[in-house]
């Protein structure tokens, strides 16, 4: 296994260090924010207990350890979120459910998307297609955190919601399905893999 990269070899290679940049496209609402943070924390809890069980399956106790430390914090983080948003639909669900859609329209990106190694200028969607092809985390993963909160959040019984707000309901409901539908697709692409070098592991190449 590669050895990680440490403090001095990041001073040795600046050009490794990412800018840290974050987007969540939350807009400084909080209806967004804890609707983006339930789904995110969900999806990570999901890719770091995968993690640590794969890690586990090659050996690597420590690692499959820290991993499942962190899935267990994640999905803590996870129940707080949920259940916040769960109140707001409880006490505005017209605006609630509006914000959900609004939110999986733009899709949910991972606080990393904006990585970058001053090098690969598609970094995030490189990494995030090795872990999909290695089922760290897939996009049958992202239908099943949806579902699981469209389910959680009882989406589809709302009632009393405006016109915006039913087709809102509608679009939600419905999402779960569609991304199943994208997952063949994608499951075609993975065969057409390219190799990329990684600078974050040396420039290994990797089937991407």
């Amino acid at each position: 296994m590669p050895k990680p990269l440490t403090p001095r070899f990041h001073r040795r290679n600046p050009n490794a260090i990412p800018p840290p940049l974050i987007d969540p496209r939350t807009e400084n609402n909080p209806y967004l924010f804890f609707i983006y943070t339930s789904f995110q924390e969900r999806a990570t809890f999901i890719s770091h207990g995968n993690t640590a069980r794969f890690a586990k399956e090659h050996g690597d106790v420590k690692l499959a350890q820290i991993c499942g430390a962190i899935a267990s914090d994640e999905k803590r983080h996870e129940t707080a979120y949920t259940k916040i948003v769960e109140k707001l639909f409880e006490i505005d669900p017209d605006t609630t459910v509006l914000s959900l859609a609004d939110m999986m329209k733009k899709k949910i990106s991972m606080p990393a998307h904006l990585m970058y190694d001053r090098r690969d200028d598609n970094l995030f969607r490189h990494f995030s297609s090795v872990a999909e092809r290695l089922g760290v985390y897939t996009l049958k993963d992202y239908a099943d955190v949806l579902e699981f909160l469209v389910g959680r959040w009882k989406v589809e019984q709302l009632t009393g919601l405006s016109g915006d707000g039913r087709k809102a309901q509608d679009y939600v409901c419905g999402l779960p399905l569609r991304i199943r539908r994208l997952e063949k697709t994608s499951q075609s692409m993975a065969k057409q893999a390219q190799v990329i070098p990684f600078s974050r592991i040396f420039d290994r190449e990797v089937k991407v």
